[in-house]
């Protein structure tokens, strides 16, 4: 049993994320299992279904995930607030969470949002876990925004995009933040002319556009919105690159305020931030930065903390 009580961090980072799940699996092999867990965006979606006990559903999701399976995922819209209204992929996670309510969770847990009229950051702390993880992670024009209590929320890494601060604030002596951000790779997953790994049916505004009735229409709004073969970035890689940065800038600023006790940056250099099919490779580069810590994150635990040390890792 932990002397100190125990928080993770975990950050931001659209498909890289899914590292996040070997970080949690490399320490529940040595027995560390944290007693807070507070997630922004994808950071969210992981800790939510962490702190429900249904990371296992969520790991076997990810790793299923081919680049067909992707893109079926995408509800288009072109008359909404965002380039994708992200139903289809919500009532996946709306199955593995159905029911649960964070104020019941046997781990305490917070999601982070951004209020898009006031800009102040929000912490979900009460309420239905798919709600604030939806909230978490809707990014500014690519994802709706949500509404939660009369407040239209959108993705919190806009304030608060690794939350060390809210790991303190809820009680933790020891934090480990988590960092997917400090390498930029591509933007997004490239659709040439001929792609036959694309879904075989993408719907815009609940109307299917598929090969079959509108090829010329589907291969064009592909490549406007995730890239073409060419290396020409789409709107989704302007965009969440753009975010990547803006990302990273402010995590420099709140981490120089509030460092973690450790702070992980698993090697994602080559991981796209659409490149959600690459979960094997992602979930083994998380395992592999944390496992190196174990010890020292055991002697954190065990005694009373050192001087802060902030510690940058990255891992092949």
């Amino acid at each position: 049993m932990s002397k100190q009580k125990f928080a993770l961090a975990l950050g931001g980072g659209a498909a890289r994320g899914w590292a996040h799940i070997g970080i949690l699996r490399g320490l529940a092999e040595a027995g560390l299992e944290p007693e807070i867990v507070v997630g922004t965006s994808i950071g969210a979606i992981v800790g939510g279904h962490y702190a429900s006990g249904r990371l296992d559903t969520l790991e076997e999701f990810a790793r299923s995930l081919t680049r067909r399976r992707v893109f079926s995922f995408l509800d288009l819209s072109v008359s909404g607030s965002g380039l994708i209204a992200g139903q289809r992929l919500f009532d996946r996670f709306d199955d593995h969470l159905r029911g649960y309510k964070i104020e019941d969770l046997p781990t305490r847990f917070a999601a982070i949002a951004t209020d898009l009229s006031s800009g102040q950051e929000v912490w979900l702390r009460r309420g239905n876990v798919i709600d604030a993880v939806r909230a978490s992670s809707a990014i500014p024009g690519i994802v709706k925004p949500v509404n939660i209590n009369g407040r239209w929320l959108v993705d919190g890494c806009l304030v608060n995009p690794i939350p060390v601060s809210v790991c303190r604030a809820l009680g933790a002596r020891v934090v480990i933040g988590v960092n997917l951000t400090t390498e930029f790779g591509r933007g997004g997953i490239s659709i040439g002319d001929d792609d036959d790994e694309i879904s075989e049916e993408v719907i815009v505004d609940e109307a299917p556009i598929t090969r079959w009735n509108g090829r010329g229409a589907f291969q064009l709004l592909h490549r406007q919105l995730f890239g073409r073969s060419d290396g020409a970035p789409g709107i989704t890689s302007v965009i969440l690159n753009s975010f990547s940065i803006f990302h990273d800038r402010i995590s420099r600023a709140r981490l120089m305020g509030d460092p973690p006790d450790l702070l992980v940056a698993p090697n994602l250099a080559d991981i796209g931030v659409l490149d959600f099919h690459r979960a094997d490779e992602m979930i083994a580069s998380g395992r592999a930065a944390i496992e190196p810590h174990i010890p020292m994150i055991e002697s954190y635990l065990n005694a009373p903390p050192p001087a802060l040390i902030n510690t940058r890792l990255f891992a092949g």
